[in-house]
C-alpha cells in the first residue's frame, strides 16, 4: 500500500493525539474533559483522532499477543504474574475513553451531514476493537460504556454478544461505503477515499471473526466460505489494511514505536528479540531474516567459538534447564542476540550488541553484515507499517480451514501462497534503507529453495501439517501477533515452541487480567482470580493441559 498521509497532515493528529492521551484513572469508560464537544466536533478532524488511536492500539496490543506465543520475547517466570492489571491501563484507555468516546461523538454529526463514509469508518474501528478487547479479555463494557454521568460503573457484555453486535456494525459499514454520502473523508490513512478496498477490509474482518468462532459456532466455517466464495475480501497485497508511520521525529514523533523506543541519538537498543523466532527462521534460512531483524555484533557469547560473557550475557555461563533439550538456550550463531521465552534477567550493558528490529515493518536498518550500532534516523527512519489484515493472513486462515475440513493438501497450498505473499511484501521494504547494501538480501533461487523446504516439512509433520502452518503463520505475523495469540488458544499449535525458562509457570494465559483502572474504579467488576479463565470462543480444555507447550 503506498503511503497515503504526509508529513504535515500525520503531525498535526499525532499532535491531537497525544493532547487527549493523558491518562487519568478516575476517567475511565467516562467522557475526556479534554476531547472536543459534540458542539466544537468536527466528523473530518474527530476521525483523524480517531484513526490514530486506532492505528496505536492495534500496535499496542500486538506486543503481548506477540509475546505470549514467542513471536517478541515475553519478560516473566510466570504467566500469572508477567502482566500486571496495570499493563493494559493505557490501552484499555485508549480504546474507550479517547477512540469510542470520538466515534459516539463523530457518528451523530456525521449521520447528519450525510458522511456516510465517516461513519462506516468508525463502525469498522468500533467493530475491530471491542473483538479485540474480547479476545484479550473476555467479557467487557459495551452496551453501558462511554456514558459518562449515566453510568459510571457499566457492566460488562458477553463476548459472545459483543461479537455478534460487531458483526452488524460491519453489515452496516458495507452498507455506509457502499453509499458513500456527500463527502469522503478529508484524510482517509488506510485507502485513501477508496471505499471498495473498505468493504474488502469489513468482509475480511468478518472472516477472522468466524475463523475465531469456529469452536463455538457450527455454522462459522460455512460464514467464512460463502465470504471466499463471494471473492470479495483482501486477497492481494494492494489491499492489505495497515497503518504507515512516518520519520518525523519531535511535535510530534511520527515514527513507527518500535523504531522510536530503539533508534535513538545516543545509541543502544532497548527490546530483545525472541530466541525463539530467530532460531526458527535461521534454522530454515528464512528469507525475511535479514529485514526482520539488524545484528549489531557477528557473534553472540556463547556460540561459534565465543567464550561465554557474565557481564553482557549471563547465562551464556549457564546449562540449559532439563525443559530445554533439543531447544536452543540462552545464545544463538551467527549474532543474533535475543532472549529465552519468560526470561527475567535484569538489564546488562549489551544496548550496543543485542539484535534490534529491522527494516520490516519497523522501519529501521537491513542487516547487511555491516554489524554497526543504530541510531537516530538510520535506516528507514521509523517510516514502517503497522499490519492489521493483511492477503497473507487471509491464505493462512484459508489453510486453517481447509485443515478443520479435512484437506491438508489444500491447505498445504494455501500455506506456500500465504508465505509467498509474505515474502513479497517483507521484500519490498528493503528499499526504505536507503543506505543498505541490497546485494544481501536473498535472491529468487534462494527464495524458492525456501518455499521447497516449507512444503517437505508440511509433508514430513507428524502433526500432518498443523505445526508448520502454525510456525509460517506465526513468522509472517511479525510486527503484530494478536492473531497468533488467538490460533495458539483455538488450536493448540504449534507445539514445538521453545519452552518457558521457569519449569513450572502456571497455565498458559487464557485472557488476560482486566486493567486495573477498570477494577478499580467499578463497583460492578471484580478482578479475575486466575489468567487461565477462556474467552467465550475458546471452548478448548483447560490449562495448563492446553496448548501443549507452555
Amino acid at each position: 500500500m503506498k503511503k497515503i498521509f504526509n508529513i504535515i497532515s500525520i503531525a498535526g493528529v499525532l499532535g491531537l493525539f497525544i493532547l487527549q492521551s493523558c491518562e487519568t484513572t478516575n476517567l475511565d469508560l467516562t467522557v475526556n474533559p479534554n476531547a472536543l464537544s459534540p458542539a466544537q466536533a468536527s466528523p473530518d478532524f474527530l476521525l483523524n483522532g480517531i484513526q490514530v488511536n486506532f492505528a496505536s492500539n492495534v500496535e499496542s496490543f500486538g506486543r503481548p499477543g506477540s509475546e505470549v506465543v514467542r513471536i517478541d520475547y515475553m519478560f516473566g517466570r510466570q504467566y500469572r504474574t508477567a502482566y500486571g492489571p496495570s499493563a493494559f491501563d493505557g490501552r484499555w484507555t485508549n480504546a474507550y475513553t479517547e477512540m469510542l468516546t470520538d466515534i459516539r461523538t463523530m457518528t451523530p454529526v456525521a449521520i447528519e451531514t450525510g458522511l456516510n463514509y465517516h461513519v462506516g469508518m468508525g463502525q469498522f474501528f468500533e467493530a475491530y476493537t471491542m473483538t479485540l478487547l474480547v479476545d484479550f479479555f473476555g467479557d467487557v463494557p459495551y452496551s453501558e460504556a462511554v456514558l459518562g454521568a449515566e453510568n459510571f460503573n457499566p457492566n460488562v457484555d458477553s463476548g459472545a454478544s459483543i461479537y455478534e453486535a460487531s458483526i452488524a456494525l460491519l453489515d452496516q459499514a458495507i452498507a455506509n461505503f457502499n453509499d458513500g454520502g456527500v463527502a469522503t473523508p478529508q484524510n482517509d490513512f488506510f485507502y485513501d477515499g477508496d471505499a471498495s478496498k473498505w468493504i474488502k477490509a469489513c468482509n475480511t474482518l468478518k472472516m477472522k471473526l468466524y475463523m475465531q468462532t469456529r469452536l463455538a459456532d457450527s455454522g462459522a466455517l460455512a460464514k467464512f466460505n460463502a465470504i471466499v466464495a463471494s471473492g470479495n475480501y483482501i486477497s492481494s497485497s494492494d489491499d492489505d489494511f495497515q497503518f504507515a508511520w512516518g520519520t518525523n521525529v519531535v511535535q510530534p514523533d511520527t515514527r513507527h514505536p518500535r523504531y522510536s523506543a530503539n533508534y535513538n541519538a545516543s545509541g543502544g537498543t532497548g527490546d530483545y528479540m525472541s530466541d525463539d523466532l530467530m532460531n526458527y527462521m535461521l534454522n530454515n534460512t528464512d528469507p525475511r531474516l535479514r529485514y526482520y531483524y539488524y545484528r549489531q555484533v557477528p557473534v553472540t557469547p556463547g556460540s561459534d567459538g565465543e567464550p561465554p560473557a557474565l557481564e553482557t550475557l549471563q547465562c551464556s555461563l549457564q546449562q540449559p534447564p532439563p525443559q530445554y533439550a533439543g531447544f536452543p538456550f540462552c545464545t544463538l550463531p551467527d549474532g543474533y542476540w535475543g532472549r529465552d521465552h519468560g526470561s527475567n534477567e535484569g538489564t546488562p550493558p549489551d544496548g550496543f550488541t543485542k539484535t534490534t528490529f529491522g527494516v520490516y515493518p519497523a522501519g529501521g536498518r537491513f542487516d547487511d553484515d555491516s554489524f554497526e550500532g543504530v541510531g537516530l534516523g538510520e535506516g528507514g527512519g521509523g517510516a514502517g507499517i503497522t499490519p492489521i489484515l493483511l492477503s497473507s493472513t487471509v491464505d493462512f486462515l484459508r489453510a486453517e480451514a481447509a485443515m478443520v475440513s479435512g484437506s491438508p493438501a489444500t491447505a498445504k497450498t494455501f500455506v506456500l501462497s500465504g508465505l509467498a505473499k509474505s515474502v513479497t511484501k517483507v521484500e519490498s521494504f528493503g528499499s526504505k534503507d536507503a543506505g543498505a547494501d541490497l546485494s544481501f538480501a536473498p535472491d529468487a533461487a534462494a527464495i524458492t529453495a525456501h518455499s521447497n523446504a516449507i512444503a517437505a516439512a508440511f509433508d514430513a509433520d507428524p502433526t500432518g501439517g498443523w505445526n508448520v502452518l502454525a510456525r509460517e503463520f506465526f513468522t509472517s505475523l511479525f510486527g503484530n501477533g494478536s492473531d497468533g495469540y488467538n490460533f495458539y488458544r483455538r488450536t493448540g499449535y504449534p507445539t514445538d515452541l521453545q519452552p518457558s525458562l521457569e519449569p513450572n509457570p502456571g497455565g498458559f494465559i487464557r485472557s488476560f487480567f482486566y486493567p486495573a483502572n477498570f477494577v478499580n474504579n467499578n463497583s460492578s467488576i471484580p478482578q479475575k482470580a486466575e489468567v487461565t479463565q477462556s474467552v467465550f470462543w475458546d471452548t478448548n480444555p483447560a490449562s495448563p493441559a492446553f496448548p501443549s507447550s507452555n
